[in-house]
């Protein structure tokens, strides 16, 4: 029997959790590679940030992207596998890094190393579900003394599989280069005592356009990405 009674209906919404989203990404994945991967090339991307501090001080602070603290930007969040820790040095010719994530784990070997300048590696071991789509090969990072302070140059070697490479070679260096200024972003925080108002100078030192006072760390020009 109805009765004059007002009757609610309540909808639940439920919020994605973290093991909903990495499935869904994880079929993102699999049908991208399913309708995009034609054939195999080579990509290498690199981006320039100048720092007000000298080569050995930065070098004291370079960290690898599984190393860096705070969440990733958005776009690197949701396309990419998420990074949790690391476990191995840096330290010398050889030495492996693995780098755990949760949807899978990345090995690094140090390939060369001569402080303050230069690092490398190379990746011999990759398992993140992504393999379809994108592999990663090698990577590096280039300190050189510029006067007083210093530029760095982070370089990513990866092997692609999606085509039409003029659409996709602008997704992937786009997110290379944000995985790269989230690791410099993490390098000058760890070179600048934390004060306050730190956090929002340090959003602004790396706005497009313009550049801070001297003396501070700053990037003073916008990171510049190529490819060969």
């Amino acid at each position: 029997m109805i009765t004059g009674r007002n009757i609610e209906t309540h909808v639940a919404w439920s919020v994605p959790t973290p093991v909903m989203r990495r499935r869904c990404a994880a079929v993102w994945y699999r049908l991208a590679s399913w309708l995009f991967a034609h054939g195999t090339v080579d990509e290498t991307v690199a981006t320039r940030f100048h720092f007000d501090a000298s080569p050995e001080e930065v070098w004291n602070h370079i960290m690898f992207y599984e190393e860096v603290p705070g969440r990733p930007p958005f776009l690197l969040r949701e396309l990419l596998p998420h990074p949790v820790r690391t476990d191995g040095s840096k330290t010398h010719v050889g030495a492996i890094v693995r780098c755990t994530y949760r949807e899978g784990d990345l090995v690094k070997r140090i390939t060369s190393l001569a402080p303050p300048n230069f690092l490398g590696f190379r990746v011999i071991q990759q398992n993140l579900g992504i393999e379809g789509c994108v592999l990663a090969l090698r990577g590096s990072y280039q300190i050189s003394a510029c006067g007083n302070a210093s530029d760095i140059v982070l370089i990513t070697s990866y092997q692609a599989h999606l085509r039409p490479r003029y659409l996709w070679r602008l997704l992937e260096g786009f997110l290379v280069s944000q995985l790269h200024r989230h690791i410099l972003r993490g390098v000058r925080a760890a070179l600048i005592p934390a004060i306050p108002g730190m956090q929002r100078a340090i959003a602004d030192s790396f706005a497009p356009q313009g550049s801070a006072p001297r003396g501070d760390l700053a990037c003073i020009a916008s990171p510049s990405c190529f490819r060969r």
